[in-house]
């Protein structure tokens, strides 16, 4: 895992040489173990560069970058891991390639000479490059299918910046930060900024499992993969269920296999939930000795899975270890992380997914992790009720919106998930409902906070991404590809990467493995979600493995605890900063109607946990980046 920052275009050479340095200065958290740069002259005028911070996962004395070709005119600078290049090198040797390293890294560059841009569609893993290919005078960037592994672009006086970071791209210079005001009404409806927009005025992201190439001073981008969820189910050959899941089991435990080669020290991510127990089952498998675990929990009972997570690391003989996490770590924690996130932290979780990183960073430089599960099998409960959205929609909408719906308005703080539900299901328009499963606001409630003075369009919903389900398509396919394009890779994705490489360790998700979703999605529905089972498949192939109560247990999700803080041990820092004359971001809401959530929420009569952390690291960017 490391850090890539480069330049294209037309500049002055000493001005983009030391902004290449600063470039990779400012990710130098993400490749503490080596750096290294390239730069050439454009025959038709111009420079590229391309700077490197290394992580070092596998070859260890020889795998440093930028690397080259045999006679050094193709350059790349890589991020992430290729699970099959060992056989990919095995098929290029073949074909007369010769290798110097035993890198990963190099088997893109010969696979790139070999297939050209269809390189991508042969790399098995996690990934974002940029490739200069001095002979045809061309750079290619990828990014790779689920958006695992980040790359952001900007254009800045004649230049095309590109970074694994934001932080990258504001350390050029000249390049000021500004902040996007377009972006508020999808942030207060999704909790983050769906790509490929991003909170900085001319930052934006290469969006995932797409390339895109600069050639004659012209950027042309395509998209190389769609998740097969986007369209209704092709069926596989025909198979009994045994079948399927056995299928299933023998690939999963590939997966794991492959994301166990490294030549440093590793582990995984134990919650104590399906996901990550299955994991660390199948780790257990291949391992050499003991698999190293690592928990986080918390003070409040019922918000911690530790005692879950005890119970497999002793089913497995583990080397376990436990952190706890108080509000105070809330508060301590928050400004730097919303600077190494560049962004507001969607989830009050990522702060524990970083202390967790820093313990684990101690004892290992890469775990493997359940992160993708969820998205890819099913696992939410919306994912079981989203089908009935249909029906709820045929009621009458007297009946959906004089009776029911104030209804669930009206029910206590402890109800959410019932509130969300029907909120969500009322909304005919695809494009709002999705979001609203787990967002914070409906497009009529952003209306009403945000200010007169504020950028505030007549159409809110013009300004949100349009989503499609394929017509034919199953509600559990449809939101299924939603969760794979938009929740994982913009809150999920970008949270695990920024807060595992802010402890400069590696993170590896085997249920994101491109061959597992085609697999799945090749089965009926019932296969994933059955009744109100979420994820069957994957609890089949665990019965002879996982421990019978990490089975059967209700799924309680990663969640922190702020809205019992936000009432209580964090209340005077959430009115500071929302509440105060100091508050930099109160000028975009209107006042009354902020407050008056503020009261409803401190008072224990609704639960806007989910709005107020949203609005309170938003006030942490503006305070952090001076916006």
């Amino acid at each position: 895992m490391c850090g890539i920052a480069g330049y294209i275009g037309l500049a002055a050479p000493a001005h983009v040489t030391l902004g290449l340095k600063r470039m990779a200065d400012a990710v130098a958290h993400r490749g503490p173990d080596d750096q290294g740069f390239f730069e050439s002259e454009i025959r038709a005028g111009g420079r590229v560069g391309l700077a490197h911070r290394r992580l070092a996962i596998i070859d260890l004395t020889q795998g440093g970058q930028p690397l080259g070709n045999e006679d050094g005119t193709i350059q790349i600078v890589f991020n992430g891991e290729i699970y099959n290049f060992a056989a990919l090198r095995q098929e290029l040797e073949s074909a007369g390639h010769v290798f110097r390293t035993h890198s990963d890294t190099e088997t893109i560059v010969h696979a790139y000479e070999q297939w050209g841009d269809a390189c991508v569609d042969r790399l098995l893993g996690m990934f974002a490059f940029a490739l200069w290919d001095g002979p045809r005078q061309r750079l290619l960037l990828a990014r790779d299918r689920f958006g695992k592994k980040p790359l952001f672009l900007m254009a800045h006086h004649g230049l095309l910046l590109f970074a694994s970071e934001i932080k990258s791209l504001l350390a050029f210079p000249g390049v000021q930060p500004r902040f996007n005001e377009r972006c508020l009404i999808p942030y207060l409806v999704y909790r983050y900024v769906p790509g490929p927009a991003t909170m900085f005025e001319g930052i934006r992201k290469l969006m995932p499992g797409t390339v895109a190439v600069v050639e004659g001073g012209v950027l042309a981008e395509r998209g190389f993969y769609t998740s097969p969820d986007a369209l209704p189910m092709n069926p596989g050959p025909g198979s009994g269920p045994g079948d399927s899941v056995k299928a299933f089991l023998d690939l999963l435990d590939d997966a794991v296999r492959m994301r166990m080669v490294a030549d440093v020290p590793f582990g995984a991510f134990l919650s104590g939930g399906l996901d990550s127990s299955a994991i660390v089952a199948l780790m257990a498998r291949h391992a050499s000795g003991r698999v190293k675990t690592f928990s986080v929990g918390f003070a409040e009972a019922r918000y911690s899975e530790l005692n879950y997570a005890r119970v497999v690391a002793k089913a497995f003989d583990t080397d376990h270890h436990e952190v706890q996490v108080s509000q105070a770590d809330i508060v301590e924690q928050l400004p730097a992380l919303v600077r190494f996130r560049d962004a507001p932290l969607s989830e009050p979780s990522d702060v524990p997914v970083y202390l967790l990183a820093r313990a684990a960073q101690r004892e290992v430089k890469m775990v493997l992790t359940g992160e993708g599960a969820d998205e890819m099998l099913g696992g939410y409960p919306k994912h079981v009720f989203e089908r009935f959205s249909a029906g709820y929609l045929r009621l009458p909408a007297r009946l959906r919106d004089s009776a029911l719906r104030p209804l669930a308005q009206a029910l206590p703080f402890d109800f959410q998930r019932a509130k969300t539900a029907v909120a969500s299901m009322g909304l005919a328009d695809f494009s709002q409902r999705m979001p609203r499963w787990f967002g914070a606001l409906g497009l009529s409630q952003v209306g009403q906070l945000l200010a007169p003075g504020a950028w505030k369009p007549a159409n809110l919903a013009e300004h949100l991404p349009v989503l499609h389900a394929a017509a034919g398509n199953s509600a559990l396919r449809s939101i299924l590809h939603f969760d794979q394009t938009h929740w994982l890779p913009d809150n999920l994705l970008e949270r695990g990467d920024r807060m595992t490489m802010a402890a400069s360790i590696e993170a590896r998700m085997p249920f994101m493995d491109h061959r597992l979703l085609a697999l799945v999605s090749a089965l009926p529905d019932h296969c994933r979600v059955r009744g109100i089972q979420t994820k069957w498949i994957l609890r089949e192939a665990m019965k002879q493995l996982v421990p019978g109560p990490i089975l059967t247990r209700r799924k309680v999700g990663f969640r922190v605890p702020v809205n019992e803080w936000f009432r209580s041990s964090m209340k005077s820092f959430v009115m500071d900063a929302l509440a105060s004359p100091m508050s930099r971001v109160r000028r975009y809401f209107d006042a009354e109607c902020l407050d008056a959530l503020l009261v409803q929420h401190m008072s224990g009569r609704q639960n806007h946990e989910k709005l107020i952390w949203a609005l309170v690291n938003l006030e942490v960017l503006h305070r952090e980046y001076r916006l």
